[in-house]
């Protein structure tokens, strides 16, 4: 019997496996389709995500192999009206590295996740489709399309907006479609435009946008309101319509497509379900959520559920959790997926309203709030210490970003936990926070000389292995074992004034923010984790 049960092997599918599989679960995934899809879809991760895929350990190759954001050039009847660049004023501040998305095709992520997921041992198993399971208080049956079955104590559906496992659990994709709002897409191959731009050529009767693809010669992104025949109906996409439409808006002679692939009509759908569990059945990323491509969130998203998912799983799985700890995920997420719902439905209004006029473009899909920074947990039952705000209505739309502006600015338990440049006090070496933070374990930071104590009695109680202990001292000289906090920009980012204990998830949001002589604060926390749904 493997642990955990995968299907679906996208971004989503990819992340949960490689958090399972470093923290030593034995996980298994599965993908229908018989070899590894070539999709450039998503168009990369958001800062929130690289965040993330940093903790993996992979944001290096992620960083390399995609590029900036590119400079959006907009046209009008063919000729050039303006540039924008949404991200010309983000800079990267100590508390967050990463200022803006990165350009990088979908094809591209999954080869790095798997090329990760393969250093832990693990290879996903293509052609593998799940078609039934039965579930009982032990565990999961799946049944392949060809007969096999698989054990699992759990499985977990990253299968998609058609999901067979959320409809084998009979959950519904509540929502609607908006069957005006209709592009159709693909990857095509053409000389010509400038690829340092993404060309951007909207007319009142539609248009087209081009986006080059990181990592190719001559691939590109082709976005397009589509043709439509005498009754007004789309016709679905082909090469030659794809040439049409070009020549109708870019209006460049001798711009031919070389070829076009992974052709798809797409149709604007606001969907989520009610639930992310059903006994030892878990959903996450377009499983459960479907929404307006517009912020791109769809993948980001996805990833962090997976992301919020696997360290509960894990610690379920190892027996330092009690299985209650997996009611979180819901908890959780799925505020976060109504606010996501919300911000991409407002942001394609308001492109659709700034296409309308000359020099408008997808610049305004992009604000401070997709790059998902802002979100958190604070309403979470796992959020202990200062004053928490009521849990947010799941089907509000309200977020933890909602809250905390509404609330109260300070750093807050359930808040993205900062990060900051500190020095290692025995070598003088640079260290950030998050790289503390990074890997399978808690992580309790104790502030000033008061936290020492405490420190040192909960690294004993439970070890190296589920918490590491540091303690941020202030100034530029401390003791070996020390964080030195010299410019005291780590007490800036957690907003400490007096000494303190802070306790970060292995997702790196804050479990708890307690007093500096409260020896048995963090000790008690990883306690109750222990005894949820005992």
């Amino acid at each position: 019997m493997t642990s955990v049960l995968i299907v679906g092997a996208g971004p989503t599918g990819l992340t949960l496996a490689c958090d399972l599989a470093r923290r030593g679960i034995a996980v298994r995934i599965i993908e229908k389709s018989p070899e590894h899809p070539r999709s450039s879809r998503a168009k990369g991760p958001n800062p929130r995500s690289l965040e993330v895929l940093a903790d993996l350990g992979v944001v290096d190759e992620v960083l390399a192999a995609g590029t900036a954001p590119l400079t959006m050039r907009k046209y009008r009847h063919g000729q050039p009206v303006a540039d924008a660049q949404p991200f010309l004023g983000s800079r990267p501040t100590p508390d967050a590295p990463y200022d803006r998305p990165w350009l990088l095709p979908q094809w591209r992520l999954e080869e790095i996740l798997r090329s990760r997921l393969a250093d832990h041992g693990v290879r996903v198993e293509l052609g593998t489709e799940l078609v039934r399971f039965t579930q009982d208080a032990s565990g999961v049956t799946a049944v392949l399309a060809d007969g096999r079955q698989i054990d699992a104590r759990y499985l977990v559906g990253c299968d998609g907006a058609h999901s067979t496992t959320r409809k084998l659990l009979g959950v519904p994709l509540a929502g609607r479609t908006a069957e005006e709002l209709v592009m159709v897409c693909g990857d095509v191959e053409l000389d010509g435009p400038d690829r340092g731009y993404w060309h951007q050529w909207l007319d009142e009767d539609g248009g087209v946008m081009l986006c080059p693809i990181p990592g190719t010669r001559a691939g590109w992104w082709f976005q397009a309101s589509p043709e439509r025949d005498a009754q007004g109906e789309p016709l679905a996409p082909s090469r030659d319509g794809f040439q049409r439409l070009l020549d109708r808006h870019a209006r460049i002679p001798g711009l031919r497509l070389a070829d076009a692939t992974l052709l798809s009509t797409y149709r604007v759908n606001v969907r989520m379900v009610d639930r992310f569990r059903v006994g030892r059945v878990l959903l996450a990323g377009d499983s459960v959520h479907v929404h307006p491509v517009a912020g791109g969130l769809g993948m980001n998203t996805g990833i962090q559920d997976a992301f919020n998912l696997g360290w509960k799983l894990a610690l379920v799985l190892t027996g330092q959790a009690g299985p209650g700890l997996l009611d979180t995920y819901e908890e959780e997420r799925l505020p976060i997926a109504a606010w996501t719902l919300d911000i991409t439905s407002e942001r394609l209004q308001a492109t659709l309203e700034a296409i309308k006029e000359p020099g408008g473009g997808l610049d305004s899909v992009f604000t401070p709030e997709t790059n998902t920074l802002g979100l958190g947990y604070r309403w979470s039952s796992l959020a202990v210490g200062r004053e928490k705000p009521d849990a947010p209505d799941g089907q509000s739309g309200q977020s933890g970003h909602d809250e905390q502006d509404a609330h109260d600015a300070r750093l807050q338990p359930g808040d993205r936990a900062p990060d900051a440049p500190c020095r290692d006090a025995a070598t003088g070496a640079p260290v950030r926070l998050f790289e503390l933070f990074a890997g399978p374990h808690f992580t309790l930071l104790g502030f000033g000389p008061g936290a020492a104590r405490a420190l040192r009695e909960t690294a004993a109680e439970h070890g190296s292995d589920s918490l590491r202990a540091y303690q941020v001292a202030d100034g530029p000289h401390g003791p070996a074992g020390q964080v030195l906090d010299e410019h005291g920009l780590a007490r800036s980012a957690y907003g400490i004034t007096e000494d303190a204990l802070v306790l970060v998830r292995p997702d790196s949001h804050v479990a708890l923010i307690a007093p500096a002589g409260d020896t048995r604060a963090a000790a008690d926390y990883l306690d109750r984790l222990k005894r949820l749904g005992a």
